[in-house]
């Protein structure tokens, strides 16, 4: 098949796990390429996800890999064989890649968590508190780039809002819901419309409260995306140099057992709830 033109995340997450499942053999590159009657080079590619691969090769290959699960080679097939245009591709060439990657994702998670400690979630953002965010951002973006930033932020909203919502579940820090991004006016509105989508089923949130005994995890800010095999999950981490999709399981358990912690030291989602209405009648 011929090069990619562009290496969406799906793509590259497909190249990862026929590697992973190579590797698991003790196969080279030129071995398993040799299978498809193609040279180390042509592997290398479908695995960089620099060219794609068809669905009877990904069969082929996870059939001399010895791979017995079925559920996760048809997954497999489906990420090979999908030629969906997402909305995010609207964006290609107006935002940085990383932008239209976490929509991509998102679109074909089974289900998301998320703890946030310094912000409101991104899914749950009003317009004026992502383009007071954005504003924010030093050196300052110009209105240009802002408003296609906000634009696909609430854009995003379609994973939990649209006729077959994702399940979605996030753990936000009372910091988060105090810090006034913009001003008060816009500090009541982005409470009100977190409350909404709570009352309209949209999002579970759980509050951890400032005067909360124990919690260490200020930097525990992440996201974890349900994949239609356990084995595709996908991790989201913010670091100094950018957004990291994690797939190496050692570090997706790690990610489970952060969540896990996290959500014991919050609120449920009732007592989540009544707190920040609480909060909403202090603004």
């Amino acid at each position: 098949m011929p090069p990619k033109r562009h290496l969406t995340a799906r793509r590259v997450r497909l190249g990862a796990e026929l590697r992973k499942l190579r590797e698991a053999t003790g196969m080279k590159a030129r071995e398993a390429a040799a299978l498809l009657g193609a040279d180390s080079v042509q592997m290398s590619q479908i695995e960089s996800a620099v060219a794609g691969v068809s669905a009877e090769r990904v069969r082929r290959l996870a059939a001399n890999y010895g791979c017995m699960d079925e559920a996760l080679i048809e997954a497999l097939v489906a990420m090979a064989t999908d030629r969906t245009r997402g909305w995010w591709e609207d964006y290609r060439g107006v935002l940085p890649p990383v932008f239209l990657d976490m929509a991509e994702v998102e679109h074909h998670a089974t289900s998301i968590r998320e703890v946030v400690i310094t912000h409101v979630p991104g899914l749950l953002q009003t317009p004026d508190y992502a383009r007071a965010v954005f504003r924010y951002m030093r050196p300052e973006l110009p209105e240009s780039e802002v408003a296609p930033r906000v634009e696909h932020r609430m854009r995003r909203r379609v994973v939990i809002e649209g006729d077959t919502p994702t399940p979605y579940e996030t753990v936000v820090h009372e910091f988060a819901l105090r810090v006034r991004v913009a001003d008060r006016q816009a500090a009541r509105a982005q409470l009100r419309f977190i409350l909404q989508e709570i009352e309209h089923g949209h999002a579970a949130v759980r509050v951890i409260p400032i005067d909360q005994d124990g919690f260490g995890g200020t930097g525990a800010s992440m996201m974890y995306l349900g994949g239609p095999v356990p084995k595709l999950d996908t991790g989201l981490r913010d670091s100094p140099t950018g957004t990291a999709f994690i797939d190496a399981e050692p570090q997706l358990e790690h990610l489970r057992t952060l969540l896990r912690r996290v959500e014991k030291a919050s609120l449920d989602p009732a007592a989540s709830r009544d707190f920040i209405h609480r909060l909403t009648k202090e603004l």
